[in-house]
């Protein structure tokens, strides 16, 4: 299958709609996004059809028993087994795929088969594959074309058959498979014809989210000739509904090559009744075309906030999809009516002009994908804050760490809402964050509230200042990163007047230095007794060869050593002083790349040790500055700009992590990068384009030039801020975000005088350059 170009983005609205905040006195064009980059490889996205932040994600559907088909597709699995309403991106862990349809022709099949014979089941070989945003169209071997496209709501299908009769398929037992789950995977399944034709359903899922609970309601263009429902094990079933766990219904028509056939269908985490008034509130009408322009103007008006001159035309390719794949989650969970399920289980409203979200993947997103939300978009990071404050207040475990569907998995280390509340606190955007203070006192002091795997070890972090090796899993990553979530809630607990609880926090911020073992400059697994792994070595991911027992998440003693981002400072004064911790960080991009024999998928894009794939040092090559040395940072982000990314299937390095990966590239890309996102400060890495405008804070815009800017050009001569210089290595938000022209000088030499005076370098903790 070759994917065009020019065929994949014909007829988009991308270049031609107006977009508000970006000034026209210079007229520059917004790149188009590439959907199907990051759906190789291990990037995990989807190319299906989604508007920003939507409830439905409508998809193709490629294999579901693959770590690399989490999202449900790979490119390059040349068949497709139908297309499903709710799809994850770029994740680590695969859920969701409900309501699945098959349009087809021919003998009626009822499993997929597999993906080494197509033949053998529903699956269809495909071509003539094209996405765009809002849109996805793809020509099935059995002749049917199919389009689909969305409200945020609602999936919509046209699929366009040959002459003669045809049918479609829905599978409610299509979901993601792991050889670790324990059956049953699906219960409480229900499927029902009402008399006006209306398919409605429901089904209870344990995948990842273990007991979420999704309903719809579905309308087609054309009544059937004959509907078959089938219960379990695929018998029969008389009558007009079905119960049971995994249930299907066929749908016969005699005739459908006369008009294309539509089906609309609304989704709910609710109920039944929820589903069907998302349907009717935005499915009011049969027009197929009218409702993928209104979702194409809508892409057109968020994605025109960002525009770039210069690079590569992959460069811009790879910007305009980053851009995109930050805008597809946290998705929307609240009905039209604002009824949600609250993580306590539930069933709440929310308050006017508010929303519910899923799909918080913070132990990634906190880093840099709420940062460039709050920079670019802050209308909607209010949503999702406002959102996150109840989160805290309904969850029983306090600030979210990864939620989906109204579950807490509990999933990665921390709690990582903290920092996401801190941040926005921090920047301005207007919140209750004194609601939120209740369920993050109790996450950080109340040892004897329930724990999942992500908070475990609470009670001896802060009795001994560190999680002690021998008794819990990952405790250096864990001691480091309850440490940076203190340092968050400081902030929080000191804006609602919680004096004493901020300092205990500040304080207990500082437990990152109880498992860096200054004789040695590594971070390094610490027992109960305070004695340290002997047998020390940082490739390993701890001491014990156990795959599921590791001393770091998802890293390994090399990249953990740089895991801190609020304190680099005191980690600099802890190793030494400027010199040996420069020396360190160039030990890390130079270390050999080996790994050992269990380390996770995640840990890939390797430079040296320094692994770009995943997210904990993700930071590491920004750290430069804070020794006077950020002449190295502008090398090392140039080249992980141009080594990392690919305008290609297989162009995100790692899982794209909800947007996390994308995010990177959109900041470094400017030039400049959130270390620690709640100090508010942004360290100059060096920009990749000509020149760039961004609208921020709302409706005002950002212009970053780089003058003398090119593949051979990497370095910062000098900066200037309107007009003026700027010598700092360093820009703070409030800054920022009110809009102007960042101009940068480049050259093919370093600039060693940049940004070396330690008055500067940027702040973090105390502020004091070591």
């Amino acid at each position: 299958m070759i994917i065009s170009r020019r065929s994949l983005l014909a007829g988009t609205a991308l270049a031609s709609l107006p977009h508000g905040g970006v000034s026209a006195a210079v007229p520059m064009t917004v790149a188009r996004p590439n959907l199907f980059v990051g759906t190789g490889g291990d990037g995990h996205t989807y190319p299906g059809a989604v508007m920003p932040f939507g409830m439905v994600q409508l998809s193709p559907d490629t294999d579901v028993e693959r770590w690399d088909t989490c999202s449900g597709y790979h490119h390059g699995d040349g068949s497709i087994m139908g297309f499903s309403h709710t799809h994850l991106s770029g994740t680590g862990i695969g859920d969701m795929l409900d309501v699945l349809i098959v349009p087809t022709r021919g003998d009626l099949k009822l499993v997929p088969g597999p993906l080494s014979d197509p033949d053998a089941g529903y699956r269809q070989r495909y071509s003539d594959e094209q996405a765009e945003p809002g849109y996805y169209r793809v020509k099935l071997e059995s002749g049917v074309l199919a389009e689909l496209t969305v409200t945020e709501r609602t999936g919509w299908h046209r699929y366009t058959y040959p002459k003669g009769p045809g049918h479609v398929l829905i599978d409610l037992s299509h979901l993601v498979l792991d050889k670790t789950d324990e059956k049953p995977l699906i219960t409480d399944a229900e499927l029902t014809v009402e008399p006006d034709g209306t398919i409605t359903g429901t089904r209870r899922v344990f995948r990842w989210a273990k007991g979420r609970r999704i309903f719809f309601a579905m309308q087609l263009s054309k009544k059937p000739a004959r509907i078959q429902l089938y219960g379990d094990n695929d018998a029969p079933a008389n009558g007009t509904a079905v119960k049971g766990n995994r249930l299907k219904a066929a749908l016969f028509f005699d005739e459908l090559g006369d008009a294309p056939l539509l089906i609309r269908c609304g989704i709910s985490a609710v109920d039944v009744a929820g589903a069907k008034a998302n349907l009717a509130a935005e499915a009011k009408h049969w027009d197929f075309d009218r409702t993928r322009r209104a979702a194409m103007t809508r892409w057109a008006e968020t994605l025109g906030g960002v525009r770039v001159e210069g690079g590569t035309p992959d460069q811009q390719a790879i910007m305009a999809s980053a851009n995109y794949h930050t805008l597809v989650a946290p998705t929307l969970f609240s009905d039209v009516n604002g009824r949600y399920v609250g993580l306590d289980g539930r069933v709440h409203t929310a308050p006017a002009g508010q929303f519910a979200y899923s799909t918080f993947s913070t132990w990634d997103t906190y880093r840099a994908l709420h940062p460039w939300l709050i920079l670019t978009q802050p209308a909607q990071a209010k949503k999702l804050v406002d959102d996150i404050i109840r989160q805290t207040q309904q969850s029983a475990y306090g600030p979210p760490v990864w939620t989906l569907q109204g579950k807490e998995t509990g999933v990665m280390i921390g709690w990582h809402g903290t920092p996401i509340m801190a941040e926005a606190m921090v920047k301005g955007i207007p919140a209750d964050y004194a609601a939120a203070w209740p369920g993050i006192a109790k996450r950080s002091f109340d040892f004897s509230a329930p724990d999942m795997d992500n908070s475990k070890g609470r009670d001896l972090y802060d009795a001994k200042g560190y999680v002690p090796a021998d008794i819990w899993f990952e405790s250096v990553s864990r001691t480091q990163e309850y440490a940076y979530d203190d340092w968050a809630a400081s902030h929080i607990a000191r804006r609602v007047g919680k004096t004493t609880e901020a300092d205990r926090l500040r304080k207990r911020s500082g437990n990152w230095r109880n498992v860096i073992d200054p004789s040695i400059n590594f971070a390094r697994p610490r027992f109960d007794d305070g004695s340290w792994w002997k047998d020390y070595d940082p490739v390993q991911l701890g001491h014990m060869p156990k795959p599921w027992w590791r001393d770091y998440t998802e890293a390994n003693g090399w990249q953990a050593t740089f895991l801190n981002q609020h304190d680099v400072y005191g980690l600099i004064r802890h190793m030494g002083g400027d010199a040996k911790f420069e020396a360190k960080l160039d030990a890390l991009f130079s270390a050999p790349s080996t790994l050992p024999k269990n380390a996770p998928p995640d840990i890939s894009g390797l430079v040296g040790q320094y692994a770009h794939g995943n997210e904990p040092d993700q930071h590491a090559a920004y750290l430069y500055a804070y020794v006077g040395a950020p002449w190295k940072t502008q090398r090392m982000v140039r080249r992980l700009l141009t080594e990392m990314y690919k305008n290609a299937p297989d162009g995100i390095i790692g899982n794209d992590d909800c947007g996390q990966m994308s995010a990177w590239f959109l900041f470094s890309a400017l030039g400049f990068y959130p270390v620690d996102p709640v100090s508010g400060a942004y360290v100059f890495g060096g920009p990749l384009f000509d020149r760039a405008q961004v609208t921020v804070g709302g409706n005002r815009t950002l212009v970053v030039e780089a003058k003398g800017n090119g593949p051979d050009t990497p370095y910062i001569q000098s900066v200037t801020w309107n007009g003026r210089p700027w010598t700092r290595s360093w820009i703070d938000h409030a800054t920022l975000s009110k809009g102007g022209t960042l101009s940068f000088t480049m050259g093919a030499q370093p600039n060693p005088a940049f940004g070396r005076d330690p008055k500067d370098r940027p702040p973090s903790f105390d502020h004091q350059p070591a």
